[in-house]
């Protein structure tokens, strides 16, 4: 049946309302958004917008007048399985490279480098471990999660690029929200070089966002600041957080190079409120990018060792906000002052002396 553009629009936002007010369990359309055929299920709709979570764990965002053939297909939801995952992914990727199943992730990668995959399931056993102690709270991924290492940067490149993400060149890898996959290249094979632990720092940050994406500690579908996301990835970066059983003690929980950054952006005339601009706002990661990240760090690693239940409170308070809402700046500040109270300056100055404090 053919459609005007319209009238298809109409219809598929009268579809999501109904079968959203009539229907109180999650539930599952096929539609064909620009010829391509999707099922997945509906999580918000408007006359411009719907978002549609793919069974892949994608999510498409399209105007309800460029899907045609729409459908609800079941009451219920659910995803994809592994082995369904992993034979689109073969096909998406031309078999250019092959793919390793472990408990929670399936890895594409070079050939003859199956290790890949364990590293990303040790990575997520860490992050899991660290959540869980500090008292995040968490479930397990709806979607088996999904890596891609390319051998090379070039070929890096172009898939980024395909994506519609062209990758800068000081970019090693991603985690986009949007594919929920982790992409980045094998820059040392695995080798105790320069080059590998440069690869081990991009695995473990960019692997961090993907595990608390995916299991509660962030929402996907809602704005996260990115002090808060960012803070966490560099956290995980230092060889105590992400090696708590071989490194135990306080001092390899901390990230040296972003306490080296910080202190930097001390010395260069860090003025007193700068936590507030960036509890405010994402601007800072675009105008002062180095000096955003070290604070990020910063402040969570201060936050999580010093007020661990008040920090699991404030992440939770977080990640429950509507999807697709914005989070405006007043809103930013009163989520956080409401779980560490309103004197940000004497928190502030805890924060300097304990930064000050560190070896």
């Amino acid at each position: 049946m053919i459609r005007t553009s319209l009238a298809a629009g109409a219809a598929l936002a009268a579809l999501c309302a109904v079968a959203g007010a009539t229907d109180q369990s999650r539930w599952t359309m096929l539609v064909d958004i620009g010829g391509r055929e999707v099922e997945g299920m509906p999580l918000g709709w408007s006359r411009q917008h719907v978002f549609l979570l793919a069974r892949d764990g994608r999510l498409w965002d399209f105007a309800p007048n460029k899907a045609e053939r729409f459908r609800k297909t079941s009451s219920y939801f659910s995803s994809y399985s592994a082995t369904e995952i992993r034979a689109g992914l073969e096909r998406e990727l031309d078999r250019k490279l092959e793919i390793t199943g472990t408990g929670h992730y399936l890895v594409a990668h070079p050939k003859g480098k199956e290790a890949w995959a364990q590293r990303f399931e040790d990575l997520y056993r860490s992050c899991v471990h660290y959540f869980t102690l500090r008292g995040l709270r968490i479930h397990e991924p709806e979607f088996p999660l999904v890596a891609i290492v390319w051998g090379s940067r070039p070929d890096f490149d172009r898939y980024a690029a395909s994506q519609g993400s062209p990758a800068r060149p000081d970019v090693l890898g991603y985690y986009s929200p949007t594919s929920n996959r982790v992409t980045l290249y094998d820059q040392g094979g695995g080798s105790s070089n320069r080059a590998w632990q440069q690869n081990e720092a991009t695995i473990i940050h960019e692997a961090t966002h993907q595990v608390a994406f995916n299991t509660g500690v962030h929402n996907r579908f809602g704005l996260t600041p990115s002090w808060l996301a960012e803070g966490l990835g560099t956290m995980f970066e230092a060889r105590g957080v992400w090696d708590w059983l071989h490194y135990p003690d306080q001092r390899d929980r901390i990230n040296h190079g972003r306490l080296n950054s910080f202190r930097q952006w001390l010395a260069k005339g860090r003025q007193g409120g700068s936590f507030v601009n960036l509890l405010s706002s994402d601007r800072q990661f675009q105008s002062n990018p180095a000096a955003a990240y070290a604070e990020a760090w910063a402040w969570v690693f201060f936050l999580t060792e010093t007020h661990p239940q008040k920090f699991a409170e404030y992440v939770q308070r977080v990640a429950s906000r509507p999807n697709f809402e914005d989070y405006p700046s007043a809103r930013r500040l009163s989520d956080f002052t409401a779980i560490f109270g309103d004197d940000l300056r004497m928190l502030e100055k805890h924060f300097l002396n304990f930064i000050a404090g560190l070896d």
